[in-house]
């Protein structure tokens, strides 16, 4: 039998080809040698590397603050947020658990830990990749302070540049500093740098006080720092932390009892407003404005920003629109067919989501002060983290019903009284690529003529339609842009439906016009920015503009007010929330968005839900189903502790007349008393002629489908928002005029 090769007499029997071989070793291993040699001198030739001195003097840049409109802490703005905290000030529990989880030989390396460097080759070759890493502490420290100089690609010459600086940085400061800047500098998710910023975010307390579950849950973060998110992904946050704790006890830095109790320590999480989380898309909303107008000063000045943010409207609008959400998630309105957020949470939770768009039902709300434009609370979405787009100012959706009132706000500035009287009846126009366009309303009825007021709080949409050809598109897509929309709007028919692209910012602040009487003030979310020594660098000063008159405007409130009373959403005022309030529904095709825009004389806020994805939400979904109950629930909640504002006062030139509401005319001692109501009229609109239907012979309510003769006012002139040349008439509301272009 032959000797095999690694046998000591095979090479004892070849003494050549041991020479040779033995030679070709040292000749292999000096080659190496010398190679690491050159690669460990030239890695750093001219100033590729950075100067570890630069150490000394590191400072982070000041990140600048949000405050609330009452002075509470907000939210901090910087490319790094993060708190300085000396050693000494950071529990030996929170140093523990960090070196045994990242770098245990810490305290015996010189920089670089060759023997786990040795085992991570190994591991890598036998992956056949890259699949696991050596970086030290200190040469994660190096990474994260010169990010110019060591990127972060998975490349051996970065790892050599790491390695040396690190060694560099090893023999200039002792290791306490070097701990002491390594836990002020690492990323621990959501935003926050350094333990002292983290364990506020996380916790809402200084990292003084962490207690070891809470200590081991930050130390879980640095191997990836969103995956272990603990507000996002709590279950594996746990799972991660007692793997941490049980390195720990293994070590013998805590004991049995201590490692199994604190593996029992529930996630008890620091609430939105104690750590600095709160309404994030607010937030970036300010953000985008002051970098627009101070650049990066915004990032390392350390600016002082007061916005008009009300916390408490805010956590009020989070708690109530979230739990509407999930009711409607839940069947409580219906069989709801689609993915559910806590299911979209659960598959991201086992790695088994991320869209471009969201599949789950979003939301979109703000409350203004319709005083001064303030915005008091925003909500942009359901998750900031999943999802940063902020669908209260960046969504461009169909407004639906909600824009009605755009239309019978030009009808009334153009001298028609609520009680003109309106066509409800079908309709059918020809489509520009052909094929009609034949408008339904929502129960697929028709009522006939009816007066204005009432069209506008049952939602009519034929009867909105026809008034709204017979104002003119144009006049209609001016008053919306003079009342605050900045969209394109196609002088279509179906505009006056809604069915032109909005932002549910501009079009919830459209109402603002109604609640303060005809003035409209553009939204702002700052209030004032202040530099670090306190020297003020902005003050914002609300921008007014007149847009209708007190008398234009109360009735507009007065007809609102219907719809909460009366019309549409009538569930408010039966519930029992009888502050003085109007507002209006909005439902789009197919129930792909459900809308309600409410107000009440100091406070505007609005309600939009939807997919990202238009698709149809579920069965008769509605805006006052759907979307109405959540502005109830935020609105009633505000007003217990706010006092309840007085009614708008009516305007003293305004007339009050009993009218006949099938005729639009006077009433005369003839007329029924179901048929009686009083109408309100601005002079030089009101009827003159008693009601010449009923009399001694007839006393009973005209039949809807019946023309009196002479039930309309002289037609009024509709005069144009813009100065233009001519002025046309308002034509015959029972005739259909020449088809517009409709919609595609």
């Amino acid at each position: 039998m032959a000797d095999l090769p690694f046998s000591p007499r095979f090479w004892r029997e070849r003494p050549r080809l041991t020479r040779i071989v033995m030679l070709g070793g040292i000749f292999l291993l000096m080659f190496v040698v010398g190679f690491a040699w050159a690669s460990w001198t030239l890695v750093c030739r001219g100033t590729s590397c950075p100067d570890p001195h630069r150490l000394e003097v590191f400072t982070p840049k000041q990140t600048s603050k949000l405050y609330a409109a009452d002075g509470r802490f907000l939210a901090e703005l910087g490319l790094e947020r993060r708190t300085l905290v000396k050693l000494a000030d950071i529990p030996k529990t929170v140093q523990e658990a960090f070196i045994i989880t990242e770098d245990k030989r810490f305290y015996e390396h010189h920089g670089v830990d060759w023997i786990r460097a040795l085992g991570a080759a190994v591991h890598n070759i036998r992956a056949g990749g890259y699949a696991e890493g050596f970086s030290t502490l200190t040469m994660q420290l190096a990474r994260n302070v010169f990010p110019q100089k060591l990127s972060r690609e998975k490349s051996l010459t970065r790892k050599l540049k790491e390695a040396r600086v690190a060694r560099e940085i090893e023999a200039l400061y002792p290791k306490s500093k070097i701990l002491e800047l390594y836990l002020n500098q690492i990323n621990l998710g959501g935003g926050a740098y350094g333990v002292e910023t983290a364990s506020q975010r996380y916790f809402g307390k200084s990292v003084r006080d962490l207690n070891l579950a809470e200590a081991a849950t930050l130390a879980a973060l640095p191997k990836a720092p969103e995956r272990y998110n603990p507000r996002r992904f709590p279950d594996r946050a746990i799972q991660r932390r007692n793997t941490v704790i049980e390195l720990m006890r293994r070590a013998g830095v805590v004991s049995d009892a201590d490692a199994q109790l604190a593996k029992s320590y529930p996630l008890r999480l620091a609430s939105k407003e104690e750590s600095g989380e709160l309404a994030p898309y607010f937030v970036e909303w300010v953000r985008k404005q002051l970098e627009d107008q101070f650049g990066s000063r915004l990032y390392t000045d350390g600016l002082k920003i007061y916005t008009t943010l009300d916390i408490d409207l805010q956590l009020t609008a989070e708690r109530n629109v979230e739990q509407q959400m999930r009711a409607i998630e839940s069947g409580k309105y219906g069989k709801f067919r689609h993915v559910t957020y806590e299911q979209y949470v659960a598959r991201s939770a086992a790695g088994d989501a991320g869209t471009a768009n969201s599949p789950y039902l979003q939301d979109a709300f703000v409350a203004l002060d319709p005083r001064t434009g303030a915005v008091r609370a925003m909500i942009g979405g359901r998750d900031f983290d999943d999802s940063k787009f902020n669908r209260a100012t960046q969504a461009l959706r169909q407004p639906g019903s909600t824009f009605k009132p755009v239309v019978y706000a030009t009808a009334i500035h153009n001298g028609l009284p609520p009680s003109y009287l309106v066509n409800d009846s079908a309709l059918s126009l020809p489509q520009v690529g052909g094929g009609m366009w034949t408008p339904q309303n929502y129960d697929l009825k028709f009522e006939g003529i009816m007066p204005m007021r009432r069209a506008l709080y049952r939602s009519r949409n034929l009867a909105t339609i026809r008034l709204g050809m017979q104002l003119g598109e144009q006049n209609v897509i001016d008053m919306a842009h003079r009342l605050g929309i900045s969209t394109p709007i196609p002088p279509y028919p179906s505009i006056h439906i809604g069915s032109a692209d909005v932002y549910p910012l501009e079009m919830i602040s459209i109402y603002d016009v109604f609640a303060t009487l005809g003035v409209r003030t553009l939204p702002t979310g700052i209030l004032r920015v202040e530099d670090a020594s306190g020297k003020v660098l902005y003050d914002d000063t609300p921008k007014r503009t007149n847009v209708l008159t007190p008398e234009e405007s109360w009735l507009m409130v007065d007809m609102l007010k219907d719809v909460v009373r009366r019309g549409t959403a009538a569930s408010v005022w039966a519930s029992g929330f009888h502050v003085p309030a109007g507002g209006k529904t909005g439902t789009t095709n197919d129930g792909t968005d459900v809308w309600f825009i409410g107000f009440t004389p100091d406070l505007v806020a609005g309600v939009w839900m939807g997919f990202d994805r238009p698709q149809k939400i579920m069965s008769n979904a509605q805006g006052g189903r759907l979307a109405a109950p959540a502005w109830l629930s935020f609105m009633t909640e505000a007003y217990r502790r706010r006092p309840t504002p007085p009614d708008w006062p009516r305007p003293d030139d305004l007339l009050a007349l009993d009218i006949d509401r099938t005729t639009a005319m006077l009433r005369n001692p003839f007329c029924p008393d179901s048929v009686v109501v009083t109408e309100y009229f601005i002079p030089g609109t009101e009827p003159t002629q008693e009601c010449n239907v009923h009399n001694a012979f007839n006393t009973g309510p005209r039949p809807d489908s019946l023309r009196p003769p002479s039930v309309f006012p002289p037609p009024q002139p509709v005069q144009p928002l813009r100065p233009r040349r001519d002025s046309a008439r308002v034509p015959d509301p029972f005739h259909i005029p020449e088809p517009h272009k409709p919609p595609r």
